[in-house]
């Protein structure tokens, strides 16, 4: 680290916990983010801020009118730009120390594995379940841990998944795929605070996982109800029979 990145992220190599051989190995690290929606903006500032060195970011949507009241790192001068477009150049002017690629595209097993394979976390921010099955099946083959988040109307949760781990489920102990009554915010709504909550706290998984610091969320999903503010944990347990994870 040069005086530069010692004075910019001097707040944080106060602390204990992180010093500054934590702070070297944010700088160092890889993150991939996918989704540039209501999750993935707060995410994304919050760890270009901390430093991450190289943040890559996939999404292959525009920024409409609709997206601005909860996807924070878009404006309105930015409506039918690629989202990857507008995200990267925020992140670079806030923090033009890091790397930002963009994978302009959408996410599938072919190339979802070329991206994950050489990052440290993976972070999933995508609004359905299609993506979410294919975004977990690549992070168990590739053995790489995965934060995954979602939002609705007032509610959020958020779990951290290492399903190649033989004591760990993945996503898909949580969740089949044949599963009815799924919902999304694109039906639904959601109010922007919630999903800058949750993908806050996304942000501060990555860093935790990449760390090795505190409570970690795996094997555990957190619960939050933004009416009530209430935060509850449930335990995930590894099922025996999952497609993706139980012969790892």
């Amino acid at each position: 680290m040069n005086d530069h990145e010692l004075l910019r992220y001097s707040k944080q190599i106060m602390l204990p916990q992180i010093d500054v051989e934590g702070q070297q190995k944010i700088i160092d690290s890889t993150m991939l983010i996918i989704g540039m929606g209501g999750l993935g903006s707060p995410t994304a500032l919050y760890l270009a801020a901390a430093g991450v060195g190289h943040l890559i970011i996939a999404d292959f949507d525009q920024v409409e009118l609709s997206n601005l009241q909860r996807q924070i790192i878009h404006r309105t001068a930015d409506i039918g730009e690629d989202k990857v477009d507008s995200a990267k150049a925020k992140l670079l002017e806030l923090n033009p120390n890091i790397t930002v690629t963009v994978a302009n595209e959408i996410m599938h097993s072919d190339n979802l594995a070329s991206l994950i394979k050489d990052v440290d976390i993976v972070l999933d921010g995508t609004d359905n379940f299609e993506s979410r099955f294919e975004i977990n099946k690549a992070c168990v083959e590739c053995h790489k841990p995965l934060i995954s988040a979602a939002v609705i109307r007032f509610e959020g949760q958020i779990s951290v998944f290492k399903g190649y781990e033989v004591d760990q489920p993945c996503y898909q102990c949580l969740y089949s795929e044949d599963g009815n009554g799924r919902e999304s915010c694109v039906e639904n709504g959601v109010l922007a605070p919630v999903a800058g909550l949750v993908g806050t706290i996304q942000a501060l998984q990555a860093i935790k996982v990449l760390l090795g610091l505190g409570e970690q969320l795996c094997g555990e999903l957190l619960l939050i109800d933004g009416l009530d503010l209430s935060f509850r944990k449930v335990k995930i347990v590894k099922d025996s029979e999952c497609p993706i994870c139980s012969l790892n």
